[in-house]
């Protein structure tokens, strides 16, 4: 271990950031030739109290249509207009905090399957939970834990609904936001591997994901209704326990 005057170094640490380097890399060049992904599933049940509250000067609350069209107007906001339309037409609802009048932070949240990246794949949950998507932190406002804050917010909200939690993925080469999901509460329950191969995916779904009813669909291109598609997994090797 080595000590500086700012941090102390742990030969540990260093490995393990070369280990997330290198697995990164490797998803990364996959993704040059094809698709793939594997998806984190996660779930919290419970709102953390130390994120139970919004500091001042900031307001939490949920977003109208009027006024989401109006921040969608500032390119920062991260919000399209083809976004934000698919969005509202499906009945998601976007908590935000507000500096004032800016746009310091939002998540998006779904009670309807909802298309995910690549956007030819529909993602499928327990209605008795609430799909959390898209979380957004302005730049100048990072590091305040803005983004748990209204998280958790929404949480409770959907908590007094009647709800039993929010659930989300995160992708397996992300290391800080799988971190930080863990901080805010989150717990892994599953995971969703998915290849494209000549134009079609294959998919495996753990076990750990039939509870929370987490599965991912692909569209089919036809205009015609969503098929379900069963295909042989790829990953036999994977424990399947999860």
């Amino acid at each position: 271990m080595v000590k500086t005057g700012i941090v102390t170094l742990s030969p540990f640490s260093g490995r393990r950031v070369f280990a997330e380097e290198l697995y990164n890399l490797s998803v990364r060049g996959i993704n040059f030739v094809t698709v793939f992904r594997i998806l984190r599933a996660v779930a919290i049940r419970t709102a953390d109290q130390a994120f139970a509250s919004c500091p001042e000067p900031y307001r939490a609350h949920f977003l109208t249509a009027k006024m989401l069209r109006e921040f969608a107007l500032d390119p920062e906001n991260d919000l399209s207009e083809s976004f934000l339309e698919e969005a509202l037409s499906k009945g998601d609802e976007c908590f935000g905090i507000c500096d004032g009048n800016r746009l310091a932070s939002y998540g998006w949240y779904s009670f309807h399957p909802t298309r995910i990246d690549p956007p030819d794949l529909l993602l499928h949950f327990n209605r008795d939970y609430i799909y959390m998507y898209k979380g957004f932190t302005h730049t100048r406002y990072r590091g305040q834990r803005l983004h748990a804050i209204g998280m958790t917010l929404a949480l409770q909200h959907y908590l007094d609904r009647g709800y039993k939690g929010l659930v989300s993925y995160v992708e397996s080469h992300n290391f800080d936001s799988l971190r930080s999901v863990s901080r805010m509460g989150y717990r892994e329950f599953g995971s969703i591997f998915l290849m494209r191969v000549f134009g079609r995916y294959l998919m495996h779904v753990s076990r750990g994901c039939e509870e929370f009813g987490f599965a991912v669909e692909e569209i089919a291109r036809e205009s015609r209704p969503l098929q379900r598609r069963t295909v042989r997994s790829l990953f036999r090797a994977v424990d399947r326990q999860r």
